[in-house]
């Protein structure tokens, strides 16, 4: 999710509630220890405890091919009060793959076993250490030598997105795939991949035996869909959030990105979150394509405006 959940990001969709832990954008390691700059740049959460401002756990998550530099920028990361590390073996991106990054990785399970061992040796006890990886990077052949090899370098917790690197995030993802891992970790797995609804939800921890889910886009398509999920599971009728709850969060981020962005950048997030939110919002494509081609803060908000005062008029 690099560029996409980030601080302000995260902030936002804690606020609503129903998210035990959120994971940083990826901090890129090659061979050199990090100053601690980049950590609070991409982590700003550090500053508070390495929590939202509504009081959710933030993980750094770190990606990299070395063990040594991985140790090394953990501990770094861990003295910064970083109140847990995650590793990325999972991304499926090209040039992150042609750097050892990310699911390429996945092809060596004695290397990612020497990583995690790095980092666990490298922080304290007191400090989880996470991994999430893919079912793998061709096919699932080596997932129980990779689930195996993490699981002896201690990790403390793994996150299975449910498709190899070769599947991309093409649907379907593969949940029935991760039941067999059970037998080969000691620590809690946690379900990732094509959870949209509250249904997928059910049945992800059907096929996958799974307790815990990650959610990533469908989170960004439905804000309150972690809400949506816990209410239903403690046995309370929920009632999704209109457009109207979700558009203040629209305005939000764009008075973020007004404050924060470059003025060329002003409209980035806001369109990019547009384009997770249309799938479940007719209205979100309504404003994508209202604001699409602005790039002005002056513009972008006078069609805002130009949006809430027509679904005000809507609702009325």
């Amino acid at each position: 999710m690099e560029g996409v959940v980030n601080a302000r990001m995260r902030a936002l969709l804690t606020a609503i509630g129903g998210i035990d832990r959120c994971i940083t954008e990826f901090v890129r390691i090659t061979d050199q220890l990090l100053p601690a700059r980049v950590f609070h740049r991409l982590c700003p959460e550090l500053e508070q405890g390495s929590r939202t401002p509504s009081g959710t756990p933030v993980y750094i998550q770190l990606l990299g091919g070395e063990p040594g530099p991985m140790g090394e920028n953990a501990a770094r990361a861990a003295s910064l009060g970083a109140i847990g590390i995650d590793t990325n073996f999972g991304c499926p991106a090209k040039c992150v793959n042609r750097h050892r990054g990310g699911s390429v990785l996945l092809d060596e399970p004695e290397l990612l076993y020497q990583i995690i061992k790095s980092m666990r040796s490298a922080v304290p006890q007191s400090v989880p250490v996470t991994a999430k990886i893919r079912l793998g990077f061709n096919d699932d052949s080596k997932l129980i030598d990779i689930v195996s090899a993490i699981n002896e370098a201690g990790a403390n917790a793994l996150t299975i997105h449910a498709r190899t690197k070769m599947d991309g995030y093409k649907p379907p993802a593969h949940w029935h795939r991760l039941a067999k891992v059970h037998n080969f970790i000691d620590v809690p797995v946690i379900a990732n991949g094509e959870i949209w609804n509250p249904t997928d939800f059910q049945e992800c921890r059907r096929a996958s035996l799974c307790s815990d889910v990650m959610l990533g886009r469908g989170l960004l398509a439905r804000p309150d869909l972690a809400l949506e999920i816990k209410s239903l599971a403690q046995g309370k009728e929920y009632q999704r959030q209109q457009w109207s709850n979700i558009l203040v969060l629209v305005d939000a981020l764009f008075s973020d990105s007004v404050a924060n962005c470059a003025p060329r950048h002003v409209g980035g997030p806001i369109k990019q979150w547009l384009g997770y939110l249309r799938r479940e919002y007719p209205q979100a494509q309504q404003l994508f394509e209202q604001i699409k081609r602005l790039n002005t803060a002056a513009d972008i908000s006078a069609a805002l405006g130009e949006h809430r005062g027509y679904q005000e008029t809507v609702a009325a």
